[in-house]
């Protein structure tokens, strides 16, 4: 897919359907309890609609794409883990061992492992959609080609037509790669045109010398790389992971297919992010589900708009926060549909008094 292609797609991406987010709204408003009782919750449901066009829902089948990749900027000491965690993961998630697996299962959701460039050779059991094997070190020139960028986007798009074809109806985020924490920085960071020492955490537990090596290793990056915060393809390539590319093209796919996809942590939050200036109207899409305890979470998260459903300072990754806010989706659901009414119960509805 060319530039000009995917910029061409994404004008087919429509703007939601307010009918249908009134009609949920006045549904909700029907219910026997006072009027935005369950608060978020309730526009939740009012903005699936107004991406799937119907005020009716069904999140039954539902999966979690987990995208894997590894990141050459990890040889300048920014993490304590070094590629053969990432195999390892991506090797236990392929056998539903870890913890996104395992809360996966609570709330009957599919995990689906995907390989998008991770090193060495490619793990049995996982979906294997690698543009390459991993990323340059960006401190010594660009992460990734643009033309490998643009084929992890357009894989994530992929990724979403396939599991709509299979009938899921929602969509969680995930990713696994050492060092993905350094390469959000770095994009986030010149997206929003902050400096690095805003958007860099110590990830995975870094110490202080390690967080101090993070923050020399984004400055170098932008330094030599010169990307244009305009130019979102052009950042990813210089600075991102594979993992944020295509996770990009998920909530670009989801845009596409009307389906609501759920943010993750910082890394999915900076995909989306991307996703959202690639085109605004994507947004439609994205559902946040909570704050990690990453001190951009909460910027990044704001930059788009989206409010998290749950503050629990998770920073684990693979998915974990997205799939910890399923329960809180089905709860509201059974309010939705089952709930009694004012006139089901004999009572006068609630009014709106300011």
């Amino acid at each position: 897919m060319t530039e000009t292609e995917l910029k061409n797609r994404l004008k087919t991406i429509t703007q939601p359907d307010e009918a249908a987010r009134k009609a949920a709204h006045a549904h909700w408003a029907s219910l026997a309890k006072p009027l935005g009782g369950l608060g978020d919750l309730e526009p939740l449901l009012e903005d699936v609609a107004a991406l799937t066009g119907v005020p009716q829902f069904d999140f039954s089948k539902r999966a979690v794409l987990v995208l894997c990749a590894d990141n050459g900027v990890i040889a300048q000491g920014i993490s304590q883990s070094g590629s053969d965690v990432t195999r390892a993961v991506l090797q236990n998630l392929a056998q539903r061992k870890t913890s996104v697996c395992k809360m996966a299962e609570t709330v009957h959701c599919g995990v689906i492992p995907v390989d998008m460039g991770i090193a060495g050779a490619p793990v049995d059991g996982v979906k294997n959609c690698r543009v390459r094997a991993g990323t340059n070190d960006f401190t010594g020139g660009p992460a990734m080609t643009r033309e490998d960028a643009l084929q992890a986007i357009e894989t994530g798009i992929e990724l979403v037509r396939e599991q709509k074809a299979q009938g899921i109806k929602l969509l969680a985020t995930g990713e696994m790669g050492i060092g993905n924490t350094t390469t959000s920085a770095a994009v986030s960071s010149v997206l929003l045109g902050r400096a690095p020492e805003e958007m860099t955490g110590r990830g995975a537990g870094l110490s202080n010398d390690g967080l101090r090596r993070k923050i020399e290793a984004i400055y170098k990056g932008i330094a030599i790389n010169h990307p244009e915060k305009a130019d979102v393809i052009g950042v990813l390539s210089a600075l991102g992971g594979l993992d944020i590319a295509g996770l990009c093209g998920v909530f670009l796919g989801g845009a596409l297919e009307n389906i609501p996809v759920i943010i993750d942590g910082f890394i999915s939050s900076v995909a989306a992010l991307c996703a959202a200036r690639l085109c605004p109207t994507a947004t439609k899409a994205m559902f946040a589900s909570h704050v990690s305890a990453e001190p951009a979470a909460r910027i990044v998260l704001e930059a788009l708009g989206k409010k998290p459903l749950i503050t629990a300072n998770m920073h684990l990754g693979e998915g974990t926060g997205a799939v910890a806010s399923l329960p809180l989706w089905d709860m509201a659901l059974a309010v939705y549909d089952n709930c009694y009414s004012f006139t089901e119960g004999g009572i006068a509805p609630y009014t709106p008094q300011c």
